[in-house]
């Protein structure tokens, strides 16, 4: 019984740690699961309201709950409010399915870069980096200070804001402005 007792204290000091959810990130006051996939947390996000609905409008949903991996940039709402006003509302609706796809699509890269796999990269490419996005485009990513920032083909510029956000099927990193392909 002694040891029963001991092997329960043993598990719960485990489980309460601050190691054994280290890699549970709090994302727009929610917690990011690694043990989830994508959808499965961002739906959670208060930040990530219009990035959720642009995903469901854009039919991406299954593709970004698959196994992948995925990296997803994920522009927060105040992101999404920058852009010019009636511009979300504009590519949510069926008729701009297409450029609301190529859009989102544009901030997924196959694979799970982590950011230490990105300042590798940013270090071998002695300053830069060139992604491949899903839709076909191209990312670069530059170090700046201790930052790491993204910028688009039309030359917008975002930085990382929470690097890391584990997922079961990749890896989110949360950006300040939404990127946008040619």
């Amino acid at each position: 019984m002694k040891k029963l007792i001991i092997a329960v204290l043993a598990l719960a000091a485990f489980a309460i740690s601050p190691n054994a959810n280290a890699q549970t990130k709090m994302v727009g006051g929610a917690a990011m699961y690694p043990t989830k996939n994508i959808i499965e947390n961002a739906v959670n996000s208060k930040d990530h309201t219009t990035l959720v609905a642009a995903v469901k409008a854009a039919g991406l949903v299954e593709t970004l709950s698959s196994a992948g991996p995925f990296t997803v940039f994920a522009p927060t709402n105040e992101a999404f409010d920058k852009l010019p006003a009636g511009t979300v509302d504009n590519l949510v609706k069926p008729a701009n399915k297409a450029t609301l796809t190529k859009i989102l699509t544009y901030h997924v890269v196959a694979g799970k870069l982590s950011a230490a796999d990105l300042w590798s990269k940013v270090k071998d490419g002695n300053g830069k980096a060139e992604l491949s996005t899903v839709s076909g485009g191209t990312l670069t990513v530059m170090a700046q200070g201790k930052k790491l920032y993204l910028v688009d083909e039309k030359g917008g510029k975002s930085w990382i804001t929470i690097a890391d956000v584990n997922q079961s099927n990749g890896v989110i990193h949360v950006v300040n402005a939404v990127l946008m392909p040619n």
